[in-house]
């Protein structure tokens, strides 16, 4: 019989995230080509319904392509790309036993349909790998994070049109052969369920190029998915010890009350999330949505080929970000629009400056959910507090909300691996302070690690470790028991 488990087991991944557009800068540095965060201006910092990115247009990309007064984080990042071995350096000091990045896919294949890989682009990410092993970690690398490059976006229509599988699979095909002896855990897209929100940046199709853009966005899904199930064989056929994850925002949520209309409603939109993990995870399109595909008039085209390689090849692992709970009912299910995701804020919880609520236990609950339904092993790659940081009259900087966001998260996946749930990893998002996926501010801070520069890229750029990069490192050397 099984026995109980009573904390993290020897071999727990502890990590940190990053993603290579929101640190690497240098964005035509190096061979790289264009991408489509690198068109994403900072967003205005007075209206929290702004910072995320939803549609853009083939006029917005003309214009950010154009504008010579607009600052755009995500080009200049951190500086990573010349900075990388003092940050790695800085971050194993923690004691980090795995470091999560990406490989911008525009460094690689400047457009995306290019004949031959950018070798420059390859010998930045040998470098990169080379010292994140030297420092003691183990790579846990995305392959795309919301770094297509833009010609695909702007020629092709991104993942609408059925040739980026083509692309993609080249690609990954060209940096998992290189790196075969280096990396053993594979993130094959980031948060692949965010057709909402991080829209454009994710399925990369200018919103005024196609006629019914819920149904270019499900086709475009489609395609990524396949893509995806493709690249989980090819990799397992590269190097058979490789473990392949596929990644979701965690966008569960409750009913907002026990009314039967609000628990049916909160359950409809709960299948439109676990859609993507059920097609990934179990290999096929569950019966709920493709009765919603009927019902809204969506048609897609999947092939017989595509089927089979999803039900034949589906991913080893599920990597989960969770920031947040929220809840649902049947009025926010009934006015959802093609901009939203029908959730709206738990009225019983604590929230941060840009309104996500604070949900500890929602954690435990999440872990339980998905690994009841799967029972594959679980990675958390992404969690962490985005707030405010100031540096104080003593030069320090004193990130007290962040250390106790982070201690009760931690808790609760400590809860839930003796609960029985295979959770293997845990990765706080932004351990050194990058530029925002969704506003693309650099005020809204993760990190362990302070970097001294503001949302416009003014500042000495100085790493300074906050009160949390000791915390941290405590909880690591101790495996999780010194919270």
């Amino acid at each position: 019989m099984k026995q109980v488990k009573t904390g993290f087991p020897k071999a727990f991944l502890w990590g940190g995230a990053i993603a290579a557009n929101q640190a690497e800068g240098a964005f035509l540095e190096g061979g790289k080509g264009w991408s489509v965060a690198d068109i994403l201006k900072v967003q205005d910092a007075g209206d929290l319904k702004k910072k995320s990115n939803k549609e853009t247009s083939r006029n917005d990309i003309d214009f950010a392509l154009q504008d010579k007064e607009g600052y755009y984080p995500k080009r200049y990042g951190i500086d990573f790309y010349h900075t990388y071995k003092e940050d790695l350096k800085l971050l194993a000091g923690m004691g980090l036993k795995t470091f999560r990045t990406s490989i911008s896919w525009s460094r690689i294949f400047p457009n995306g349909d290019d004949p031959q890989p950018n070798e420059e682009g390859l010998r930045f990410y040998d470098a990169l790998l080379d010292e994140i092993i030297k420092n003691g970690m183990e790579p846990l690398i995305t392959l795309s994070h919301y770094e297509m490059p833009l010609h695909l976006a702007t020629h092709y229509q991104g993942w609408y049109n059925r040739k980026t599988i083509t692309f993609f699979v080249n690609y990954c095909e060209t940096v998992m052969r290189r790196y075969k002896d280096k990396v053993k855990y594979w993130i094959v897209v980031n948060q692949i369920n965010l057709i909402h929100h991080e829209s454009f940046n994710h399925l990369g199709i200018p919103s005024d190029t196609v006629e019914n853009l819920m149904e270019a966005k499900y086709q475009a899904i489609h395609h990524e998915c396949t893509a995806s199930a493709l690249v989980t064989k090819l990799a397992h056929q590269i190097n058979p010890d490789f473990q392949v994850g596929m990644m979701v925002y965690d966008g569960l949520s409750e009913p907002l009350t026990c009314k039967p209309e609000d628990v049916f409603a909160n359950m409809q939109r709960n299948q439109r999330e676990y859609f993507f993990t059920d097609l990934l995870l179990r290999g096929e399109y569950p019966g709920y949505m493709l009765r919603y595909f009927k019902e809204h008039d969506i048609h897609l085209d999947i092939r017989e080929e595509d089927e089979q390689v999803l039900k034949e090849h589906p991913a080893d692992f599920l990597a989960l970000s969770y920031y947040y709970t929220c809840v649902s009912s049947k009025e926010s299910n009934d006015t959802q629009d093609i901009n939203d995701d029908g959730a709206i804020v738990n009225p019983y919880i604590d929230a941060s400056e840009w309104g996500w609520g604070i949900d500890p236990l929602g954690l435990r609950t999440v872990l339980n959910y998905y690994y009841d339904r799967y029972q594959k092993p679980i990675i958390i790659a992404e969690n962490g507090f985005g707030t405010y940081d100031e540096i104080s009259s003593d030069g320090k900087i004193h990130d007290e909300r962040r250390i106790a966001y982070l201690r009760e998260h931690i808790r609760n996946v400590k809860e839930a691996i003796m609960d029985g749930v295979d959770v293997i990893g845990y990765y706080p998002w932004g351990p050194i302070d990058i530029i925002s996926c969704s506003s693309s501010e650099m005020s809204k801070r993760y990190g362990f690690i302070y970097v001294d520069q503001d949302d416009y890229g003014n500042g000495s750029k100085r790493r300074i470790k906050k009160d949390s990069y000791d915390w941290y490192r405590r909880v690591i050397a101790s495996n999780g028991e010194d919270l």
